[in-house]
């Protein structure tokens, strides 16, 4: 998708109202964009975000208050790195990649500017790869045809030697790989897990390569990521998980399903509707627009087509390994009863972890607070599955006070 991007009739139509939405209510009406943008960060990017909540009045406000704060992280970056000041250099060039990357998200077209924020945030990356206080390389992953995905792959601090267990981290439809892993005290890493961080087929980086969604390229995601890791010396073939959040719980159950080397599958915030008539239909215009540059599709008639066939369906049968599942009881995006269904579909062993009053981004609510954190309940359960450890198929409700209330499944 080279020229004109994708137009919606509800985006044209509604475009006063979510603005006005967007100026009532802030930069996060469609999702806690800040938070989870802020968190891999770190405290120092907390003073950012206030500054762009601020700012960040209407859509079109976006791009330039992200860039804005992107550059002045990356002079920060050069002044500090020119004073042999290696270690702030490392967190801004971190912090300058996450918001050259925000700067992205609100453009729905290969255009110039799109592939010039591109361009910064891979290069600001790849300098706190230099930099960062364990081994972070730059990864191509083959796929069939000739495309290769981008990712970061990530080893423990301090790793020494030694094949360890390794996780597939997969986003969401708004999200990116520069932020699957934490510059600090990651979840992952700091249970002994490697990350391979990839946007998967027309996610965030892969589309401005022209590397578009379609089933069969997700299909093809899992074998292509757990090949890839395999012929790594750091990596026991063995144990390679995969965790995907929000469209990534779609994506890593299809890349799953195809791939029966994947020993783990962990998804929460979930997408699970066939056809997505919610997200799509009901919820903020933003999400078809994404979805339809995300699929290379201009026309709103052809792409309401190709989501008819977007299913999890005659996929998920297949799945014999471990499956974790974390939900919001209120999830608003993608119906639980397609959840639920999904689960029964499974053929191994499965956990389904619902939080009392959340919504789709699982959090800010008390059962997620007093509760098992989210985030460290699937980093726990991952780094436990990979191990062998097995368990029991059943229902968590998680409620406000933080008792879990266990049911068979």
């Amino acid at each position: 998708m080279s020229g004109q991007g994708p137009t919606t009739r509800r985006f044209t139509e509604q475009r006063w109202l979510l603005d006005n939405t967007i100026r009532a209510v802030g930069m996060d009406w469609d999702q806690p964009r800040s938070i989870y943008l802020s968190a891999p960060c770190g405290v120092e990017a907390s003073a950012d975000f206030a500054g762009l909540r601020q700012r960040i009045t209407k859509l079109a406000d976006a791009s330039p208050a992200f860039e804005a704060v992107a550059r002045r992280r990356e002079s920060k970056a050069l002044a500090a790195e020119q004073e042999q000041s290696l270690v702030t250099a490392r967190e801004n060039y971190f912090m300058a990649a996450v918001h050259w990357a925000a700067a992205q998200w609100p453009i729905d077209e290969n255009n110039d500017l799109n592939r010039f924020y591109n361009g910064r945030k891979r290069e600001c990356y790849t300098k706190y790869a230099q930099l960062a206080d364990h081994r972070v390389e730059a990864a191509w992953i083959p796929l069939p045809g000739g495309a290769s995905l981008p990712a970061w792959f990530h080893l423990p601090p301090g790793y020494t030697g030694g094949r360890i267990p390794a996780v597939v981290s997969i986003p969401g439809m708004d999200s990116f790989k520069e932020i699957g892993v934490a510059m600090y005290g990651d979840r992952w890493l700091s249970r002994g897990l490697a990350v391979l961080a990839i946007d998967g087929p027309g996610q965030y980086e892969s589309p401005v390569l022209d590397i578009y969604f379609s089933m069969e390229a997700w299909a093809a995601t899992g074998t292509a990521a757990v090949e890839w890791l395999s012929k790594r010396p750091e990596i026991d073939g063995a144990r390679i998980g995969v965790a995907g959040n929000s469209f990534g719980s779609f994506f890593g159950t299809i890349a799953a399903a195809h791939e029966p080397r994947l020993r783990a599958i962990a998804v929460s915030a979930v997408c699970h509707e066939p056809g997505f008539h919610t997200i799509f239909e009901e919820a903020s215009p933003t999400f078809k627009m994404r979805f339809m540059y995300m699929s290379g599709i201009s026309d709103e008639a052809k792409f309401d087509e190709l989501r008819k066939t977007m299913t999890w369906e005659g996929h998920a049968e297949l799945i014999h390994s471990p499956y974790l599942c974390v939900a919001g009881e209120h999830e608003e995006l993608s119906p639980l009863i397609h959840t639920e269904r999904l689960l029964t579909a499974l053929k191994g062993p499965k956990r389904f972890v619902v939080y009392q009053d959340s919504r789709h981004s699982v959090g800010n609510v008390p059962s997620a607070n007093v509760g098992p954190f989210p985030p460290i309940l699937i980093a726990d359960w991952m780094a436990a599955t990979l191990q062998g450890k097995t368990f029991a198929s059943e229902k968590w409700y998680v409620e406000a006070n933080g008792r879990i209330v266990k049911s068979a499944l």
